[in-house]
């Protein structure tokens, strides 16, 4: 086995914690600026469960901790993975069919991270592995 294969072997899947880390606390911006309004982003705050968006930002404050956290990790990714679809194709895809015109570039990679994490697991750092 080649040095960058040993390489490979030993880091690939820490850094796939390392993603799932990264873009859980990315991911976790979103709700708690619909719900918390920290960050102060215009247009967000003051969410409400009766709406999409206030619904979308409970499963992304929940669902980033737990992913963050490597708890339940499989379905908890497929979830976000959906819910991140979801919102591509009801604010993103009808503004233009460019992603990077409808600014919807965001959803469509995390919608793809979270499916990965959902199809690959964890990673070695998580309380997934610990529980194993």
């Amino acid at each position: 086995m080649s040095a960058i294969d040993q390489f490979r072997a030993a880091w690939a899947p820490r850094l796939l914690s390392v993603l799932r880390i990264m873009s859980a606390l990315l991911f976790l911006q979103h709700g708690l600026a619909k719900w918390v309004g920290f960050p102060a982003v215009p247009g967000m705050g003051a969410a409400s469960l009766s709406t999409l968006s206030g619904a979308g930002g409970v499963i992304e404050i929940v669902g980033s901790v737990l992913l963050a956290l490597g708890l339940f990790s499989v379905p908890v990714a497929f979830i976000m993975s959906g819910e991140m679809a979801i919102a591509y194709f009801v604010a993103h895809a009808p503004n233009n069919f460019f992603p990077l015109l409808n600014r919807g570039e965001a959803a469509i990679l995390f919608s793809f991270i979270f499916l990965y994490i959902a199809a690959a697991g964890p990673g070695p750092w998580s309380l997934d592995a610990a529980r194993k």
